[in-house]
Protein backbone atom coordinates (compact mmCIF):
# COMPACT_ATOMS: atom_id res chain seq x y z
CA UNK A 1 0.00 0.00 0.00
CA UNK A 2 1.08 3.42 -0.41
CA UNK A 3 2.27 5.55 2.42
CA UNK A 4 1.61 8.60 3.74
CA UNK A 5 5.41 9.61 2.64
CA UNK A 6 4.64 8.62 -1.08
CA UNK A 7 1.22 10.28 -1.22
CA UNK A 8 -0.07 13.96 -0.89
CA UNK A 9 -2.99 15.71 -1.32
CA UNK A 10 -2.71 19.66 -1.92
CA UNK A 11 -4.98 22.55 -1.68
CA UNK A 12 -4.76 25.19 -4.53
CA UNK A 13 -5.05 28.58 -3.36
CA UNK A 14 -5.21 30.97 -6.11
CA UNK A 15 -6.55 34.22 -5.02
CA UNK A 16 -7.31 35.77 -8.23
CA UNK A 17 -9.81 33.23 -9.39
CA UNK A 18 -11.43 32.73 -5.58
CA UNK A 19 -15.29 32.80 -5.66
CA UNK A 20 -16.97 36.13 -5.06
CA UNK A 21 -18.57 36.12 -1.60
CA UNK A 22 -22.18 36.01 -0.83
CA UNK A 23 -23.47 39.73 0.20
CA UNK A 24 -22.57 40.60 3.75
CA UNK A 25 -19.35 38.12 3.67
CA UNK A 26 -15.56 40.09 3.84
CA UNK A 27 -13.96 38.51 0.58
CA UNK A 28 -10.89 37.41 2.12
CA UNK A 29 -12.48 35.99 5.23
CA UNK A 30 -14.92 34.12 2.65
CA UNK A 31 -12.08 32.93 0.37
CA UNK A 32 -9.95 31.97 3.96
CA UNK A 33 -13.05 29.62 5.21
CA UNK A 34 -12.98 27.41 2.55
CA UNK A 35 -10.00 27.15 2.19
CA UNK A 36 -8.65 26.51 5.66
CA UNK A 37 -12.02 23.78 5.21
CA UNK A 38 -10.52 21.73 2.22
CA UNK A 39 -7.39 21.70 3.99
CA UNK A 40 -8.80 20.26 6.60
CA UNK A 41 -9.94 17.54 4.27
CA UNK A 42 -6.69 16.26 2.98
CA UNK A 43 -5.23 16.83 6.22
CA UNK A 44 -7.48 14.09 7.89
CA UNK A 45 -6.83 11.95 5.18
CA UNK A 46 -5.30 8.74 6.34
CA UNK A 47 -1.87 7.65 4.93
CA UNK A 48 -1.87 10.50 2.71
CA UNK A 49 0.57 13.89 3.34
CA UNK A 50 -0.92 17.18 3.54
CA UNK A 51 -0.21 20.20 1.31
CA UNK A 52 -0.68 23.52 -0.05
CA UNK A 53 -0.01 24.83 -3.58
CA UNK A 54 0.55 28.31 -3.44
CA UNK A 55 -0.30 30.35 -6.81
CA UNK A 56 1.05 33.16 -6.85
CA UNK A 57 4.20 32.14 -4.27
CA UNK A 58 3.37 34.49 -1.55
CA UNK A 59 0.24 34.16 0.53
CA UNK A 60 1.37 34.24 4.07
CA UNK A 61 -2.61 34.40 5.21
CA UNK A 62 -3.54 30.91 3.33
CA UNK A 63 0.16 29.61 5.08
CA UNK A 64 -1.53 30.51 8.41
CA UNK A 65 -4.60 28.05 7.93
CA UNK A 66 -2.53 25.05 7.66
CA UNK A 67 -0.82 23.06 10.41
CA UNK A 68 3.07 23.46 11.29
CA UNK A 69 5.00 21.16 9.13
CA UNK A 70 2.70 21.40 6.10
CA UNK A 71 4.22 21.01 2.72
CA UNK A 72 4.00 24.34 1.11
CA UNK A 73 4.71 24.05 -3.09
CA UNK A 74 4.43 27.22 -5.21
CA UNK A 75 3.81 26.89 -8.43
CA UNK A 76 1.14 28.23 -11.11
CA UNK A 77 -0.18 25.25 -13.50
CA UNK A 78 -1.14 21.93 -12.00
CA UNK A 79 2.33 20.48 -13.81
CA UNK A 80 4.38 22.40 -12.00
CA UNK A 81 2.36 21.52 -9.03
CA UNK A 82 2.68 17.94 -9.26
CA UNK A 83 6.73 18.60 -10.15
CA UNK A 84 7.33 19.77 -6.98
CA UNK A 85 4.89 17.51 -5.34
CA UNK A 86 7.19 14.16 -6.69
CA UNK A 87 10.26 16.45 -5.99
CA UNK A 88 9.19 16.06 -2.27
CA UNK A 89 9.04 12.12 -2.78
CA UNK A 90 5.26 12.20 -3.82
CA UNK A 91 4.42 8.97 -5.87
CA UNK A 92 0.61 9.60 -6.37
CA UNK A 93 -0.69 12.77 -5.24
CA UNK A 94 -3.79 14.95 -5.82
CA UNK A 95 -4.62 18.47 -6.29
CA UNK A 96 -7.84 19.46 -4.86
CA UNK A 97 -9.67 22.95 -5.47
CA UNK A 98 -9.71 25.29 -2.39
CA UNK A 99 -14.03 26.16 -2.74
CA UNK A 100 -14.58 22.66 -1.82
CA UNK A 101 -14.60 22.99 1.93
CA UNK A 102 -17.65 20.09 2.43
CA UNK A 103 -15.84 17.60 0.03
CA UNK A 104 -16.35 13.97 1.21
CA UNK A 105 -12.82 12.54 1.95
CA UNK A 106 -14.16 9.14 0.59
CA UNK A 107 -14.24 11.38 -3.10
CA UNK A 108 -10.47 11.73 -2.39
CA UNK A 109 -9.81 8.16 -1.61
CA UNK A 110 -11.55 6.76 -4.74
CA UNK A 111 -9.07 8.89 -6.60
CA UNK A 112 -6.33 7.97 -5.43
CA UNK A 113 -7.29 3.60 -6.01
CA UNK A 114 -8.29 4.63 -9.46
CA UNK A 115 -4.85 4.78 -9.94
CA UNK A 116 -4.22 1.72 -9.20
CA UNK A 117 -5.35 1.59 -13.44
CA UNK A 118 -4.72 4.60 -14.97
CA UNK A 119 -2.33 7.27 -15.00
CA UNK A 120 -5.03 9.92 -13.59
CA UNK A 121 -8.11 10.62 -12.07
CA UNK A 122 -10.38 13.31 -11.59
CA UNK A 123 -13.59 14.66 -9.58
CA UNK A 124 -15.71 16.84 -11.79
CA UNK A 125 -17.77 19.60 -10.52
CA UNK A 126 -21.61 20.00 -10.63
CA UNK A 127 -22.57 23.04 -13.18
CA UNK A 128 -19.50 22.98 -15.16
CA UNK A 129 -17.09 24.44 -12.48
CA UNK A 130 -14.15 22.35 -13.54
CA UNK A 131 -12.95 20.32 -11.67
CA UNK A 132 -13.00 19.41 -7.74
CA UNK A 133 -10.10 17.25 -7.76
CA UNK A 134 -7.49 15.99 -9.85
CA UNK A 135 -5.09 13.28 -9.08
CA UNK A 136 -1.94 11.29 -11.21
CA UNK A 137 0.35 8.77 -10.61
CA UNK A 138 4.11 10.72 -10.39
CA UNK A 139 6.17 11.51 -12.35
CA UNK A 140 3.58 12.58 -14.80
CA UNK A 141 3.76 10.72 -17.96
CA UNK A 142 5.00 13.50 -20.91
CA UNK A 143 1.36 13.97 -22.83
CA UNK A 144 -0.69 14.20 -19.09
CA UNK A 145 2.34 16.62 -18.27
CA UNK A 146 1.51 19.02 -21.10
CA UNK A 147 -2.18 18.89 -20.69
CA UNK A 148 -1.64 20.19 -16.99
CA UNK A 149 0.26 22.78 -18.15
CA UNK A 150 -2.17 24.48 -20.34
CA UNK A 151 -5.31 23.51 -18.07
CA UNK A 152 -6.30 24.07 -14.27
CA UNK A 153 -9.37 22.48 -11.93
CA UNK A 154 -11.13 26.08 -13.14
CA UNK A 155 -11.28 25.43 -16.48
CA UNK A 156 -15.05 23.89 -17.46
CA UNK A 157 -13.40 21.89 -20.37
CA UNK A 158 -10.23 20.49 -18.01
CA UNK A 159 -11.29 17.48 -18.18
CA UNK A 160 -12.16 17.13 -21.79
CA UNK A 161 -8.96 18.69 -22.50
CA UNK A 162 -6.92 15.99 -20.16
CA UNK A 163 -8.81 12.98 -21.66
CA UNK A 164 -8.35 14.58 -25.48
CA UNK A 165 -4.61 14.51 -24.75
CA UNK A 166 -4.69 10.84 -23.32
CA UNK A 167 -3.01 8.69 -26.16
CA UNK A 168 -6.30 6.20 -25.56
CA UNK A 169 -9.31 6.07 -24.25
CA UNK A 170 -9.39 4.84 -20.29
CA UNK A 171 -6.53 7.06 -18.87
CA UNK A 172 -8.60 9.23 -17.14
CA UNK A 173 -11.33 7.80 -15.09
CA UNK A 174 -13.60 10.10 -13.75
CA UNK A 175 -14.83 9.06 -10.01
CA UNK A 176 -17.90 10.58 -8.53
CA UNK A 177 -18.40 14.41 -8.92
CA UNK A 178 -19.26 16.95 -6.19
CA UNK A 179 -19.81 20.65 -6.14
CA UNK A 180 -17.55 23.66 -5.64
CA UNK A 181 -18.78 26.86 -4.21
CA UNK A 182 -18.12 29.14 -7.25
CA UNK A 183 -21.53 31.89 -6.88
CA UNK A 184 -23.64 32.49 -3.83
CA UNK A 185 -26.17 30.33 -5.76
CA UNK A 186 -23.82 27.54 -5.11
CA UNK A 187 -23.99 27.63 -1.13
CA UNK A 188 -27.80 26.09 -1.70
CA UNK A 189 -25.61 22.71 -1.78
CA UNK A 190 -24.07 22.86 1.57
CA UNK A 191 -26.39 20.46 3.79
CA UNK A 192 -25.58 21.44 7.48
CA UNK A 193 -26.43 17.60 8.19
CA UNK A 194 -22.69 17.39 7.09
CA UNK A 195 -19.67 16.94 9.28
CA UNK A 196 -17.02 19.30 8.88
CA UNK A 197 -16.27 22.77 6.87
CA UNK A 198 -16.75 24.18 10.57
CA UNK A 199 -14.82 27.56 9.58
CA UNK A 200 -17.49 27.97 6.64
CA UNK A 201 -20.26 27.15 8.71
CA UNK A 202 -19.34 29.54 11.46
CA UNK A 203 -18.62 32.31 9.22
CA UNK A 204 -22.41 32.12 7.35
CA UNK A 205 -24.04 31.34 10.48
CA UNK A 206 -26.85 34.28 11.18
CA UNK A 207 -26.84 35.47 7.02
CA UNK A 208 -29.61 35.58 5.30
CA UNK A 209 -27.25 34.19 2.51
CA UNK A 210 -30.43 32.10 0.52
CA UNK A 211 -34.34 32.24 1.21
CA UNK A 212 -35.54 29.22 3.44
CA UNK A 213 -31.90 27.72 3.71
CA UNK A 214 -31.28 26.35 6.82
CA UNK A 215 -28.14 27.87 7.30
CA UNK A 216 -30.22 31.56 6.99
CA UNK A 217 -31.84 30.63 10.50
Amino acid sequence: MTGAATRYAAVVSAPARAPGPPPGIDPDAFRLALLEDAYEVVAGLELVTPALVLDPPDQPDAEAVTWPGTAIVRAGTPADAFAALHALGAREAALVAADAPDLPPLLIGKLFRALGEAPAAVCQAARGHGLVALAARLPLPGWLAEAADRADLDGPDALARLRDAAPRPGLVPQGPGWHRLRTAGDLRFLDPGLEGWDSTRALLGGHPLLEGHPLST
